[in-house]
């Protein structure tokens, strides 16, 4: 008999034979809800990745002038000035700040007067005492005059000498020289009142003519002065005033296309700022110089009608439009926005939303006008095209309108 271990006692229970055969309650609802939460996050993910885009529904191309030819400019004031002081002296106050309305003559600031006083009350007492000197010569004339009279007297009954005579004379004339002189000093006096005057005026700063204060270039106790002096310490400005109607256009257009530009020609207007607003306006002149380096003329031309919400330096877009209305445009022409066009290999196509997705639309390309752009084939009225992050989506794509 062999003395190794006995097996005989290793044995598996049949229950748990049973219960090995099927699946754990426990690991099977762990296993679905793990699914679920897989699933959840999946949707989720799906959802993030949807961009958000801007949708705008296109307008049909109504007619109207055509257009003839296209630029981009500025809107510049005919009338702006920065006001500087005619004398180089202190700020002692300002009266002004950006955005502030000012009338013509109005009171921008004033500068340290001291001096100017001073100088104003030295002339003044020196034209008096000019003045006084000259009652004095007054009074010894009158007298000088009675001498000779009484002189000429005795002269006439021979009572006295020639000498005599000569010399009342000579004191009388010699009276009215000096006189004569002493009234021209009180005049040069009067000129140095005028100066020392217009000196201290000077230290007034007032506004040439009415507009806003788009720019305080000076504060108190800042030295400013009419001309650059003292480095980055001295002001060669007091504030910036724009006569806001005299707002107008200025724009560069190349001088191969100056022929189609003449002065009274209509034009639309968009500002940068406003891409969805057309501002008419016409042209007011062709400046008769050009540009050599840039090879351009300038235009300028005016808004038939402002706006707050036009400004100074804003960018501006100018279409010229011909004299002579156009027809109507054929069915399927519509104006989509710029922004909308993905152009590749010189293939222009649009983003069409529909129900939570995107299309791409192959379209035909008419002129371009200002910010928009003329399709002629590809579009209907009324289509909803995605107008921002074109070159970022693909056919197909879910996207989220942004509200």
């Amino acid at each position: 008999m062999s003395d190794g271990p006995d097996l005989s006692a290793l044995r598996i229970d049949e229950r748990a034979r049973r219960d090995s055969k099927r699946p754990g309650w426990r690991a099977l609802a762990a296993g679905l809800g793990a699914l679920g939460l897989v699933s959840a996050g999946l949707v989720f993910l799906l959802r993030e990745k949807a961009p958000e885009v801007q949708v705008t529904t296109v307008r049909a191309d109504r007619g109207g002038r055509p257009a003839l030819l296209n630029a981009s400019g500025y809107v510049t004031p005919r009338q702006r000035a920065t006001i500087a002081a005619k004398i180089t002296a202190r700020v002692n106050e300002i009266f002004v700040d950006e955005g502030m309305q000012v009338e013509p003559g109005q009171v921008l600031a004033r500068l340290d007067d001291s001096d100017a006083r001073a100088r104003l009350a030295s002339a003044s007492a020196e034209r008096e005492a000019t003045a006084a000197a000259l009652g004095e010569l007054r009074v010894n004339l009158e007298n000088a005059e009675r001498e000779l009279r009484r002189v000429d007297a005795l002269w006439d009954q021979r009572l006295v000498a020639e000498q005599a005579r000569d010399q009342a004379r000579m004191a009388v004339d010699g009276l009215r020289a000096r006189l004569g002189l002493a009234r021209e000093q009180v005049t040069a006096a009067d000129a140095r009142v005028k100066v020392a005057q217009q000196d201290l005026d000077n230290c007034t700063v007032r506004a040439p003519f009415g507009g806003i204060v788009v720019s305080k270039d000076a504060q108190r106790g800042e030295m400013v002065s009419p001309v650059s002096a003292g480095g980055g310490f001295t002001r060669t400005g007091i504030a910036t005033i724009v006569d806001m109607g005299s707002l107008e256009i200025e724009v560069d257009v190349n001088e191969s296309y100056i022929a189609r530009v003449k002065a009274g020609q209509p034009v639309t207007a968009v500002l940068d700022a406003y891409p969805d607003w057309q501002v008419p306006a016409k042209v007011r002149t062709v400046i008769p110089t050009a540009d050599r380096q840039k090879a351009t003329v300038k235009v300028r031309a005016t808004f038939d009608r402002l706006d707050p919400r036009i400004l100074p330096d804003m960018g501006v877009k100018v279409t010229f439009l011909g004299d002579e209305p156009s027809a109507p445009a054929a069915a399927g022409r519509v104006l989509v926005p710029r922004t909308a066009l993905q152009e590749k290999d010189g293939a222009a196509a649009v983003f069409v939303h529909r129900e939570g997705r995107v299309e791409r639309r192959a379209v035909r390309l008419g002129q371009a006008r200002g910010h928009e752009h003329e399709v002629i084939a590809g579009l209907a009225d009324g289509d909803a095209v995605v107008t921002t992050g074109v070159n970022e989506l693909r056919d197909g794509q879910p996207v989220r309108v942004k509200r």
